[in-house]
């Protein structure tokens, strides 16, 4: 028989496809890439290279479809609703069973496997949430899971025998330990992203997605940059965010577009840049100098010439800015 093996490139999928794998199955992988990964924050490319390692490992052919769009407007509306912060989790995973059932038609494949565990997550991996998932997305019976089969009710595999139903595991929970203990008896070593993980479960970063939704329309640029440096609301239409390091410095001077202002500090002191976007007046210019000026290394000194432009354009203003405390712009960090 063949299935499709849901790869995320986490522990736990792994493990199903290697189990299902060696039961005899043909499975083809199929992973969903969206920029909400935890795994790999700091691309566009989610969890992709993780499930290559893992589809490389088990000899598999990986199919990889790009999500990011339907996403992205599941997150404006969730018919389901959020979690504890912005994560759609059951209508994610109702996305991602489609995507599933229609690889499946595609390569004549007979069921889906996952590698979800009985209450592993708390919003979508609950039996009677996981039925309903199953049935909005078309896939009712349909889905595998090898690592808690045993804890539900035969699926259509079991039940036709396609599957041996004693061969499965009865996993339930949201400790490692049996997980870990089975990747060692596989020989499975290198698993990048352990315990999985979604970008939209992170507080600070739900913070800066609702604060987007609030003002403009989302885009893959704008989620881009919610994962990096520090993000200030100055204005209903302008933002601020703030390089934490070298390597922010420059994705923020990279990801700059036409009419972005840029800050930073002149060329005798350490710094960060920082890009506004938006709308500025004197009044906010000033403002996201100080900020920026708040946040580099005066050396003993109590203030410092701060340099900003409008991108692409050569015209450079300055303004000498005196440090201010921290707390005087917490009310604006998002």
């Amino acid at each position: 028989m063949k299935a499709i093996a849901l790869i995320s490139g986490g522990l736990d999928s792994t493990l199903a496809a290697k189990l299902m794998h060696g039961l005899g199955l043909e499975l083809i992988a199929l992973n969903t890439v969206s920029p909400f990964c935890l795994c790999n924050h700091k691309t566009s490319s989610g969890c992709f290279h993780g499930a290559g390692l893992a589809a490389k490992e088990l000899g598999l052919t990986l199919l990889s479809i790009n999500v990011s769009a339907e996403l992205m407007e599941i997150i404006k509306n969730p018919k389901h609703g959020y979690g504890s912060n912005m994560n759609p989790c059951i209508d994610c995973r109702i996305l991602l069973f489609k995507k599933a059932k229609e690889a499946m038609q595609k390569e004549g494949a007979s069921f889906v496997i996952t590698g979800e565990v009985v209450g592993q997550r708390p919003m979508s991996q609950k039996r009677q949430t996981m039925r309903l998932i199953e049935k909005e997305s078309g896939l009712d019976g349909l889905v595998l899971r090898p690592l808690s089969a045993r804890l539900l009710e035969p699926t259509i595999p079991e039940k036709e025998g396609w599957v041996n139903r004693e061969k499965l595991l009865s996993i339930n929970g949201r400790g490692r330990r049996q997980q870990i203990s089975l990747a060692n008896e596989f020989g499975i070593n290198d698993y990048p992203c352990p315990s999985g993980g979604c970008l939209l479960t992170d507080p600070e970063f739900s913070r800066r997605l609702k604060d987007l939704m609030k003002y403009q329309e989302l885009n893959l640029g704008d989620i881009k940059l919610l994962k990096i440096g520090r993000h200030f609301r100055l204005s209903e239409t302008t933002k601020l965010i703030v390089g934490r390091n070298e390597t922010e410095n420059a994705q923020l001077l990279a990801m700059a577009a036409e009419g972005d202002h840029i800050f930073g500090p002149n060329e005798e002191t350490a710094g960060p840049n920082a890009l506004g976007k938006g709308i500025f007046n004197k009044e906010l210019i000033e403002l996201a100098c100080a900020i920026t000026c708040r946040y580099c290394d005066l050396n003993g000194k109590t203030d410092t010439e701060i340099v900003y432009t409008i991108f692409p354009g050569k015209e450079v203003k300055t303004a000498r800015v005196t440090q201010g405390e921290k707390d005087k712009f917490e009310s604006v960090r998002i």
